[in-house]
């Protein structure tokens, strides 16, 4: 029975410990510790994020960022091997690439003006993909970075001071843990990860520079898959981040830091690729995807039917914002630094919707319901004002009738309803053929003067639930 008392209070002792230790915003290198820091609001208020997939890559830009181990792993692809054959000499090697990656028409305020206009309020750019080589001049990389050989330039330093100078846009950065071919990292696979050569002497200290050098606000970590935590010491770096790092307080994080991690650990949760679960999550989430359905990178052949549209694209920031998540949609600029005039449309096309819907998009919660439970492609959000709740519909077809209905949502007899981007007020019932729910009067509207031209958002306020 001593012994029981004793657990108890052992167990009150440490999570009072734990309760203090948070509550000063200091943060101990284990999960549990880590995993109770509060996630900084704005991430969850800003929605709509932009990753950029740079690099050597973005030269042969065929099949997809993945180009060099495709060409030179096990097995090897038999495309790339081929792609190779016909357009390279016998002794080209992946290096002789860098010389091409010449980004001589890269102009970072352009960039940030394309973003700010797309209306997303955070852009991740890739420090350095699998291929390790780094966008900015690392202390690390010697003579694989770009400013030892081309382009010549920092380029993560250039976007950051765009970015900084001309929007609003929270900055943030993409670094991977591991490199497909480097020696390091095979020697210490080759050791079941008994020796830490390359995660010590270069995978690490390239996350702390690029964060006291860059101060981003986000850091996208991956490699997660090749290795366990304690070999990267990632535990030990998410506590230097949240405790003593220059954006302690801002900074935001994912989830991939190693064996076990995804999913499961760290700050917002990415699961895997493309994760959309399509219903309410119990943590915080971010759903990123590419434009160019199969690449993250640039690809020059791909052909158009491999671009979402934007009706694909409003319809996955309605399911994913509806779910609780954030997105973060993916292009790839060329060698030459250009954004493809088909990837600049989509993220344009994107900031005219939200320029007119974004009141249901950016600092929403859920709602009690995702989806409707009847009508098929409806999505809600909710906004709380004082003591009642705004309620968004986002209704990703136009209907074919003259009535659209819905049956989550009940109305009260004040219910008022509006389209936004719409002048009138819209006109509503109770359902004639249904017990619940609320039945809209579909507006007649002449296409010239539609509020937009892809899903379309109810506002219904002073609903009963």
């Amino acid at each position: 029975m001593a012994y029981i008392r004793y657990k108890a209070v052992a167990i009150t002792v440490y999570w009072f410990i734990s309760y203090l230790t948070v509550a000063e915003g200091r943060y101990d290198p284990t999960w549990e510790s880590l995993d109770a820091r509060p996630l900084p609001s704005w991430y969850d208020q800003a929605k709509i994020g932009i990753f950029i997939h740079w690099g050597v890559f973005s030269v042969p830009s065929y099949g997809s960022e993945w180009f060099w181990y495709a060409w030179k792993g096990n097995p090897p692809a038999q495309d790339v091997i081929e792609f190779m054959k016909k357009n390279y000499p016998p002794n080209f090697t992946y290096a002789d690439f860098a010389s091409m990656f010449t980004t001589e028409f890269f102009n970072p305020d352009q960039w940030a003006d394309l973003f700010n206009a797309s209306g997303a309020r955070y852009v991740v750019l890739t420090s350095k993909h699998h291929e390790g080589f780094t966008n900015w001049p690392s202390s690390r990389s010697f003579n694989w970075n770009s400013m030892a050989v081309r382009p010549k330039k920092d380029l993560v330093g250039m976007l950051a001071a765009s970015i900084r100078n001309r929007t609003n846009i929270h900055f943030g950065l993409y670094h991977s843990l591991f490199e497909w071919f480097n020696p390091l990292l095979l020697q210490d696979y080759a050791n079941s990860f008994t020796t830490d050569f390359f995660s010590s002497g270069k995978s690490m200290p390239e996350l702390y520079e690029i964060v006291n050098q860059y101060e981003p606000e986000i850091v996208w970590s991956d490699g997660d898959w090749y290795g366990p935590v304690e070999y990267w010491k990632s535990r030990e770096f998410l506590a230097w981040l949240y405790n003593e790092s220059p954006v302690k307080d801002t900074v935001v994080t994912n989830d991939r830091w190693g064996w076990g991690s995804t999913c499961h650990h760290g700050g917002y949760f990415t699961c895997s690729d493309r994760y959309n679960p399509g219903t309410l999550q119990t943590r915080k989430w971010e759903n990123a995807f590419t434009i160019d359905k199969y690449s993250w990178g640039y690809v020059r052949n791909s052909p158009l039917e491999n671009y979402l549209t934007m009706d694909n694209i409003t319809q996955i920031i309605a399911e994913t914002i509806s779910c609780g998540g954030n997105i973060l949609i993916n292009i790839g600029p060329t060698k030459d630094g250009t954004i493809d005039p088909i990837l600049e449309e989509r993220l344009r096309q994107m900031g005219d919707w939200l320029r007119v819907n974004g009141e249901a998009i950016y600092n929403t919660t859920p709602w009690v319901y995702q989806n409707d439970s009847y009508t098929p492609n409806v999505w809600y959000t909710s906004k709380k004002v004082g003591f009642y709740t705004k309620v968004y519909a986002i209704v990703l077809e136009w209907p074919e009738t003259k009535t659209l209905y819905l049956a989550s949502p009940i109305p009260s007899r004040g219910t008022q309803v509006s389209l936004l981007g719409y002048s009138s007020t819209i006109a509503w019932r109770m359902p004639v053929s249904h017990s619940i729910g609320i039945e809209l009067y579909m507006p007649i509207i002449p296409l010239n003067a539609m509020p937009c031209r892809w899903a379309w958002v109810f506002l219904l306020e002073y609903l009963y639930t």
